[in-house]
């Protein structure tokens, strides 16, 4: 067979395995793995004095990669470049472009919505030139960061912390999440009181609630005084029906995700973090095989903050909602959304690329996580295109001695897009009531009861993952190709810890942050971060110059660093320590967390008069096999985690394999499991029982040693076959083949 004339070159080894079954015989599908050429790591690899100029290298450890698809590209006669639809795809097409060589006439970019076998093929036969403007986004992006990074980061080494970073709009975020505990801090509760009555009809059956209201006008009952008064007023009085009204009341469905609004969703629904959502999401977009149907990509692309559909998407929504649920449940024609003013709008909502491969119909060929996704893509999508929910509702205000009491109650009507997908909620959702007898004007009441409560206003909650991202929408922050790395980042930096599923920030982000905020008013500003976006969007559309907006931004920003040299000149700041609830067995004080050479401890505050040290541990479900005692996590010499009995030597108990809750329903020991991500099925490691599982039949295997220090993971096994650019091992995916 003749070898294939045509190269297609796409970022990961699945979406060429996908692309590879739609194209023919003629192209060859490989991967690049990603970048294959960025900045350096030891130096900041900017010519500042010179316009900017990077400097570029080829990525350490993809030299043989590199050398193939040089081989290859050398032998094809056009080389397609079809990384991902984004800026940062862009970049890596034009990456590759000048690393491979290629002349202009023998590069040519293609780009994916949706990876399915028309696009594809259309893409292929519509081929363009790389958008420069795109390129130099991502470039001044990347510059930027860079110049912050490695300016910043020094400085917090000197006079904060050795081994902080510091970033762009990771900064601003930390910020945010500053601003609300303190917010939360200084709020002062306001006092105020509730007022119900248990209602009886005189004369017919049925009760009913009823809410204070007000007076002429709306009003808040502040203290218990004024509650007092009111039923004082209404005590032994009736009560009569003054108003009525009846109505229905219409709701519209949600509009497609974008991306934040899937991580929004996703968090809400499926307790993903954004980082999750947006793997999960490239997995769907990249291709999946489906029994039945081959390997198809399952949604469009997921980093987009558009609310657009094309027209053959909606009418395909259109025909399915007709054929499932009956004409009644359509809206009556295509429902367009408004994409809000400044979004880049490049690409479609995310949706499901093929409406008819509803989420039970593929379970079975998709994990847990991608099966959960894809139906909150799918019914989203699905909901947008179908007609409001109608409801029933009905309102009732009854008066007594000049105070309004107020009934409401709601009933659904018509499902509608309710049938398929109802939004969640970041605050508590409206109460509808309960059920209303059919009340007329001029009917009298008394007061089978009277209830009064105390309530206090709430501090603002703690930002969510989800709400921050909400945040850094809705100000500016960040693009939808970077909230999940934001979000991700500022705890990885442990400038904000996750408690309760809620971001607080530490010790450490507090210090950081204010000396942002003292010395580097613009990299803190919201507003400036998000004009710097602006300005890179107008990059983007050819509007700015790239270099031009890169000498703008540098010239503030190096006068602060040379000003917050000065000003820190001598000075060290302080992280304040982090109280635990460990007690120090030699003098009792509480112990605080450290930070040395090797990572976190625990020591006691009263050093230099005790200097009683201790390692961190984590304590574990279950039990020790051995003796029965609790179990803790640890961590050898070489940074492996390892579980150990928390009687240590005197017992001598320790396991590669992770504690669970769950005990043996044969021996009654505590079940273990392999480490690793994922759910995985325990099992029992008592060799004396029915469900002992040997250690080579766990799915790794340990070597045997025979000093104190516990077995390292075994990490050196046969040396595979070289794995190819297509993912693969030994021959490179040829489509067609």
């Amino acid at each position: 067979m003749a070898k294939p004339s045509n190269l297609v070159i796409v970022e990961s080894p699945s979406k060429a395995k996908t692309i590879g079954k739609y194209l023919g015989s003629d192209y060859t599908v490989m991967a690049s793995m990603g970048h294959l050429r960025d900045l350096p790591k030891s130096t900041m690899g900017v010519d500042l004095e010179h316009g900017f100029t990077p400097k570029y290298v080829p990525v350490a450890g993809k030299e043989d990669l590199i050398r193939e698809l040089k081989k290859e590209a050398a032998e094809a006669r056009t080389v397609y470049l079809a990384t991902d639809p984004d800026r940062e795809g862009e970049a890596i097409s034009w990456h590759l472009k000048e690393l491979l060589g290629l002349p202009g006439d023998k590069a040519r970019r293609v780009t994916f919505n949706e990876i399915t076998q028309r696009v594809v093929r259309e893409s292929i036969a519509q081929p363009r030139d790389i958008d420069y403007d795109l390129v130099n986004a991502q470039q001044a992006r990347r510059i930027l960061d860079r110049i912050v990074g490695y300016q910043l980061s020094p400085l917090l080494w000197k006079k904060v912390r050795r081994g902080l970073s510091a970033g762009r709009v990771q900064s601003v975020a930390t910020r945010l999440v500053v601003d609300r505990e303190n917010e939360i801090r200084a709020f002062v509760p306001k006092e105020y009181w509730s007022l119900d009555v248990e209602l009886n009809r005189i004369g017919k059956p049925g009760s009913f609630t009823a809410h204070y209201y007000g007076d002429e006008k709306k009003r808040e009952l502040e203290n218990e005084e004024q509650t007092d008064a009111v039923i004082r007023d209404i005590t032994g009085k009736e009560f009569t029906v003054t108003h009525v009204k009846k109505a229905e009341k219409k709701r519209s469905a949600a509009p497609p995700f974008t991306t934040s609004t899937l991580q929004q969703e996703a968090s809400r629904k499926l307790n993903m973090t954004p980082k999750r959502t947006m793997a999960i999401a490239q997995q769907l977009y990249e291709g999946v095989d489906v029994a039945g149907e081959g390997t198809l990509g399952l949604i469009t692309y997921m980093r987009t903050d558009s609310l657009r559909l094309s027209d053959e998407a909606m009418a395909a929504a259109a025909n399915f909602i007709k054929a499932r649920y009956g004409s009644e449940y359509y809206y009556g024609k295509f429902h367009v959304f408004k994409t809000k003013a400044g979004a880049q709008d490049a690409h479609e909502a995310i949706r499901p690329t093929h409406v008819e491969l509803d989420p039970e119909r593929i379970q079975s060929s998709l994990t847990k996580e991608q099966y959960k996704l894809y139906k909150l893509i799918w019914s989203r999508f699905l909901a947008s295109q179908m007609a409001n929910a109608v409801y029933d509702t009905v309102s009732i205000d009854t008066e007594c001695a000049g105070h309004v009491f107020r009934s409401t109650h709601q009933s659904m009507k018509f499902s509608g897009f309710v049938a398929v997908y109802e939004e969640g909620r970041d605050d508590e959702a409206e109460a509808v009531g309960s059920p209303l007898p059919d009340l007329q004007v001029g009917e009298k009441a008394t007061a089978a009861e009277i209830r009064k409560e105390q309530h206090f206003t709430q501090p603002p909650a703690r930002y969510t993952e989800a709400t921050l991202v909400k945040a850094m929408e809705e100000k500016g922050v960040g693009r939808p190709s970077t909230y999940a790395s934001i979000v991700s980042t500022i705890q990885d930096r442990e400038y904000v810890i996750k408690t309760d599923k809620r971001l607080a920030p530490t010790p450490l982000g507090e210090v950081v942050n204010g000396l942002m905020m003292d010395h580097f008013v613009d990299i803190i500003d919201v507003e400036f971060t998000a004009n710097m976006e602006n300005r890179l969007d107008d990059v983007e559309a050819g509007k700015r110059n790239w270099q031009e907006v890169l000498a703008d931004f540098y010239a503030g920003f190096h006068q602060e660093m040379q000003d917050a040299e000065a000003a820190l000149d001598g000075t060290r700041l302080k992280v304040p320590d982090e109280e635990t609830d460990e007690v120090c067995e030699l003098c009792g004080r509480k112990m605080v967390v450290k930070v040395g050479r090797f990572g976190k401890f625990l020591a006691c505050p009263g050093w230099p008069e005790c200097k009683n040290t201790k390692p961190i541990v984590e304590r574990m479900p279950g039990r020790c096999p051995n003796c029965g005692s609790g179990l803790l996590k640890r961590k050898s010499k070489r940074g492996f985690a390892y579980y150990a009995c928390e009687k240590g030597t005197e017992c001598g108990f320790m396991s590669w394999d992770v504690p669970t809750e769950l005990d043996c329903p044969q021996c009654g020991n505590t079940l273990f499991k392999k480490s690793g991500r994922g759910r995985m099925k325990p099992f029992c490691i008592n060799e004396k029982c029915p469900n002992f599982l040997p250690e080579d039949k766990r799915g790794y295997y340990k070597k045997k040693t025979g000093d104190g220090e516990p077995a390292e993971p075994e990490t050196k096994k046969k040396a595979p076959a070289k794995k190819t650019a297509s993912g693969k091992r030994g021959k490179k995916t040829e489509a067609g083949k």
